[in-house]
């Protein structure tokens, strides 16, 4: 069973959400894994930091594996053009240079993060309580990592010729797998955070093995033969071309997260406790506008490839309002809730305490989650804004410029804000700090929308003289 769409021709409006749901669907469960990590080590964990100790590494994570990520975007664009001017035998290029890239890089990303963990965990200020726990989980994680690569890989080449419904099957049944194991490792074999870690590469390796097969049992333009697999000069340069500024871009969202982290740690354990259950809330609302705007680049391009400049503004356009009724509907169901959903991360803190300490322990970590989700809640739609500009400016062919513009506008500015504004005496609390983010989306959303104006006209123009010519 599988979705290809026409990403050009047809009610794009209703065709984008319909591509947008599977990988919607797939990040969610993804999402609901990983809180069921916090929640499994938060209930049975052997220690009373586990939970902490998960959420002090998720900056880090990010970090080191979007920077190889972006490469990915590069394939799924470069793949999306080739559906879409119907250029197979260059697709057939980009799916095997594409998984060398997933598997070389994965295996360097991980070895890396397995020898620096703790370094790095060290240099974000992460609480002595937590700093070993931490680092169990980032080397047992970081093993996992090539698996991480290659499902990815493979997922941006589905979803480049319209099926993202595959992939997405694939990480449904690896993240059961994930549940099992991680009740089995945590709350039978008592492994605490190594053990979540070791369920997530089992589930991770799954997922690697099944999308190989599926692209092996393909006959279209995403075939993949392993007798015929071998690197393609022209097409690696083209998938760097495109995805290495995505991958800096995202790199330099997560530095600033990076070091926003840092400042949570500097808040204390609790505080860090509260942050890091708001921030998998958050991510619930991030992800469903996230799978928006990679349906905005995959329909982009394609109709960037097969010429039909129209359709690429009313993707965008289209794009715009997905993202803010996400935002509204995820965002509404999280904050009415917020109390019931915060307390599933949040039980246990300060359990090896007295009852008033612990009460007192307990307040402190909820406040700082409610007072963070608060303010993301109601403006998670500028950042979705923001990544579906990006990303349609990368589909119409303009990699380098939402970098620049998200060194600028993002990295920069929260660097700016935490050296300066998080100083400050009232600013120097987890709103302080959540404040940075609705501040920094807005800079560079709109310097974004007059770069992706700038690049739509600058197309129209060149596919004007063609058709004159």
């Amino acid at each position: 069973m599988r979705i290809n769409l026409d990403m050009t021709n047809g009610n794009l409006f209703k065709k984008i959400i319909i591509f947008a749901i599977p990988i919607i669907l797939s990040g969610l469960l993804q999402l609901l894994y990983n809180a069921f990590d916090l929640i499994i080590c938060d209930q049975f964990g052997t220690t009373a930091n586990s939970t902490a100790a998960i959420s002090a590494t998720n900056s880090l994570i990010n970090l080191i594996i979007n920077l190889f990520l972006g490469l990915s975007v590069g394939a799924n664009v470069l793949m999306s053009r080739c559906v879409g001017s119907k250029n197979y035998e260059k697709g057939y290029r980009v799916v095997y240079t594409s998984m060398i890239f997933s598997l070389v890089f994965g295996i360097i990303v991980g070895i890396f993060g397995f020898i620096f963990s703790k370094y790095f965990l060290r240099w974000m200020n992460t609480p002595d309580e937590v700093i070993d726990l931490s680092t169990d989980y980032l080397k047992i994680y970081f093993l996992g990592v090539p698996f991480t690569m290659i499902y990815n890989f493979g997922a941006s080449l589905f979803r480049a010729k319209g099926d993202s419904l595959r992939p997405f099957i694939l990480l449904a049944v690896a993240g059961l797998f994930n549940v099992g194991f991680n009740i089995m490792f945590v709350s039978i074999w008592h492994l605490d955070v190594k053990g979540v870690a070791l369920a997530t590469i089992i589930a991770q390796g799954l997922t690697a093995i099944g999308i190989i097969y599926i692209l092996m049992k393909s006959n279209d333009v995403i075939r993949f033969k392993l007798k015929e697999i071998r690197f393609y000069k022209t097409e690696a340069l083209e998938i760097i071309k495109i995805g290495l500024p995505a991958g800096i871009q995202s790199a330099l969202f997560s530095i600033s997260n990076v070091l926003i982290q840092s400042s949570v740690n500097s808040l204390g354990t609790y505080v860090l406790s509260g942050s890091g259950a708001s921030s998998s809330l958050e991510g619930f609302m991030w992800t469903s506008m996230n799978g928006v705007s990679q349906a905005a680049i995959a329909f982009v391009a394609a109709n960037y490839g097969a010429g039909k400049i129209e359709n690429i503004k009313k993707s965008i356009i289209y794009s715009y309002i997905w993202v803010l009724l996400m935002n509204i509907i995820v965002g509404f169901i999280i904050f009415i809730f917020k109390e019931l959903l915060l307390h599933l991360y949040l039980s246990s803190v300060g359990e090896n305490l007295n009852e008033l300490e612990k009460a007192d322990a307990l307040n402190i970590a909820m406040t700082s989650a409610v007072s963070r989700l608060t303010i993301i809640t109601l403006t998670y739609f500028l950042c979705g804004w923001m990544d579906t500009t990006a990303y349609s400016i990368r589909g119409m062919g303009n990699s380098v410029i939402p970098m620049i513009v998200s060194l600028i506008g993002v990295c920069g500015f929260r660097i700016l804000w935490i050296f300066v504004f998080f100083q400050m005496p009232g600013l120097h609390t987890i709103e302080g700090l959540a404040m940075s983010y609705p501040i920094s989306w807005t800079i560079t959303l709109i310097i974004l929308i007059f770069i992706c104006i700038y690049q739509y006209k600058k197309i129209s123009k060149l596919e004007l003289k063609t058709e004159q010519i």
